[in-house]
């Protein structure tokens, strides 16, 4: 009995591991932007069923899974000089690589079944979709535009949730799709800021380790300006009501003090940026989508 407890405890401990590994709990920044696809979608009168809802979010679980899991395998030898990485679980030995290499493999599995159960042509696309999310792992060794490559690919996932609702492909979901392109891409920034110097050591591209970190919180902040932009712009396009309005003035806010809290010359408050702020931004966001058509829908 005490060896069938000790194994489940250190299976348990592994599954943390892994979580912990890939961010899981980051999945909560494209997560509702996703689930308000569903919602707009049921907004224009598409139906929408339980099997739809679960399906996407392991579709989504699945995909950014498999993506991390990748990411942290391709960088782990950066990984493993950068001070603030290097306790990650694969450079401290606590995961291997061919460890890792099994959990894209599953996770992968488990984003093409699911894209399968929602649509074949969902399915079709999962396979480059893949390639896209992998390809983001070596953007930093090219191009300084990879926070853009990295919002790019994550956008792509509100419009395959509108995809496997509606079964077509329409122009305003691309706003949604823009909003979080935007949100994704200009948190990055903020976040690569943290590694201006070990970028720029190892010859690795960023927007701070090509511009500096005073431009590159700039740059952030006009991104930014777009990514509110097309919050506002979902309002009009979407014909949504005032409880998406007070939405968009808490959005605003929030977008406003990350940028205040971030200084040139003082980057310890990016985590609470990164984190705390982004993801209320998303849940926000998404709880005035969904309240917005609820409430005035009674």
């Amino acid at each position: 009995m005490t060896s069938e407890r000790n194994t489940l405890l250190l299976m348990i401990e592994k599954i943390i591991t892994f979580g912990q590994m890939i961010k899981f709990s980051h999945t909560i920044f494209a997560l509702p932007f996703v689930l308000s696809s569903v919602v707009l979608a049921a907004k224009q009168d598409y139906t929408i069923q339980n099997r739809d809802i679960f399906w996407i979010i392991l579709a989504m679980v699945g995909a950014r899974s498999a993506a991390m899991g990748f990411n942290r395998i391709v960088d782990a030898s950066f990984d493993a000089k950068n001070p603030r990485t290097s306790k990650r679980a694969i450079p401290t030995g606590e995961i291997t690589r061919v460890q890792s290499i099994v959990f894209v493999v599953l996770f992968s599995f488990l984003f093409l079944i699911s894209s399968a159960q929602l649509a074949m042509i969902c399915f079709y696309c999962g396979i480059p979709v893949l390639m896209l999310l992998f390809g983001y792992s070596y953007s930093k060794r090219f191009t300084y535009l990879c926070h853009i490559y990295l919002g790019v690919v994550i956008s792509l996932a509100p419009v395959g949730a509108w995809v496997a609702i509606t079964k077509s492909l329409d122009w305003p979901i691309f706003i949604l799709s823009l909003a979080l392109l935007t949100h994704i891409s200009g948190f990055d920034i903020l976040y690569a800021c943290q590694d201006y110097s070990f970028d720029q050591q190892e010859g690795l591209y960023s927007i701070p380790a090509q511009y500096g970190i005073s431009a590159s919180l700039f740059i952030s902040s006009l991104i930014h300006v777009i990514c509110f932009l097309s919050f506002v712009a979902i309002y009009f396009i979407f014909d949504m009501n005032f409880i998406y309005f007070l939405t968009l003035i808490i959005i605003g806010i929030a977008l406003l003090i990350e940028h205040l809290i971030v200084k040139p010359d003082n980057l310890s408050k990016v985590p609470v940026a990164f984190f705390h702020i982004n993801s209320a931004i998303s849940l926000v966001f998404f709880a005035g989508i969904a309240g917005d058509i609820l409430i005035c829908q009674m």
